[in-house]
Parts: C-alpha cells; structure tokens; sequence
C-alpha cells in the first residue's frame, strides 16, 4: 500500500511510469468488471482503456482518504453502465482463451468437465444480460469482486440500503431464471422417459 500510495502521488505529477504500475496492478479486476458487464473480450478491452484513461485525467480529484481499487473501479463500472445505455451490448459467453482466468480456477479438468463449465458460464452470462445495468454491477462487484454492501454503495452512488433492496431483487430474479433452465434442460429426459416407458411392451 505504501508503493501504491507513492505511485499515486509520482502519477498526478505527470510520472507515467508511476501510473502504468497502478494499471499492471488493477488492470485484470478493471478488465473482469468490464467484461462480466459488457460480455465480449473487444468490448472489456475498450472500456478497460477508457477507464485507466479517465481515472488519469482525474488523479487530481482523486481523495486519498478513499479506497484507491473502489474509485478505479467506480470508474470502470460507470463506464460500462453508460456503454450499456448507450448501445446497448449483447452479452456473449465466456468464448475466448485467451481470458480464461475470469472462469473460476479448475485444476485439470477433463473435456467433459470443461464443456459443462463453458456452458455454466455462458448461462451465467446470459441471466446477467437480463438484469439492469445498476443491478448487474451490484451483482458482480459483490460475487466477483467481494466487494461489500458499503463499498458497492461508494462505486455506484448508492445508499447501502439500496444496494441491499438491489442485490435482493437480483439474487431472486436469478435463482428463478436458474431453476427455470434446470427445469428446462430435465424436461427432454423427462418426457424421452415417458415415451420410453410408454413405447416399452408389458412383460
């Protein structure tokens, strides 16, 4: 924390170098928050540039008093709230390789495992498309990012109540929308079952 804060001070003197040890530092939960809510690699790259970009041309309103990772990410999380007004980005899977350490960690997987994995997240991907913008952030600053009820209510300019109204609504909406694809996806098996046993002569 003592390098980060002398890296902050050597930045909003103009030390590039200074700043781009804060970007090696931030740049993959910058980057994860971009992609969790704007859902491609070419989209969170974008928005994770733009976002390092803005939080240099404000390092001189930067309070030191303030979480320096929950400012950074507030900007981030803005950033990306305001692409996903403003064009309105499909959200996509977990489709590249290349940023496979967003997935959760899966010692050796087998290639049954790690289709069921890809599949898992997509899905995932796919609920949080359907949230808002405010919502989905809340969701993945607290599951992603850990980050608590008061420094979500500081990233998004919330009150802590409402980020708690907001995270309840969301986790509800989807365990609902995850029963209903468990539903779906028993459903085929359920009625080949039937026809099976429908099918099947009586010994």
């Amino acid at each position: 924390m003592a390098n980060e804060a002398q890296w902050i001070a050597d930045a909003k003197t103009g030390d590039k170098e200074a700043f781009c040890k804060l970007v090696e530092k931030y740049q993959k939960p910058v980057y994860s928050i971009c992609y969790r809510m704007l859902g491609t690699p070419t989209a969170a790259e974008d928005a994770a540039q733009e976002a390092f970009i803005r939080a240099y041309q404000a390092l001189d309103r930067y309070d030191p008093k303030r979480s320096f990772a929950t400012w950074l990410l507030s900007i981030a999380s803005n950033y990306s709230i305001d692409q996903l007004r403003k064009k309105k980005v499909t959200i996509l899977s977990m489709d590249s390789d290349k940023h496979a350490w967003l997935a959760p960690p899966d010692p050796g997987p087998s290639p049954e495992r790690a289709a069921l994995e890809k599949e898992k997240q997509a899905l995932v991907q796919e609920m949080l498309a359907e949230l808002n913008e405010i919502d989905r952030a809340a969701v993945i600053l607290q599951f992603w990012h850990d980050y608590s009820y008061e420094e979500i209510a500081e990233t998004l300019d919330l009150s802590s109540s409402a980020v708690k109204s907001r995270l309840f609504r969301a986790r509800r909406t989807l365990a609902e929308k995850w029963q209903e694809t468990q539903d779906v996806s028993a459903k085929p098996q359920n009625q080949a079952g039937e026809r099976i046993a429908h099918e099947s002569p009586t010994i």
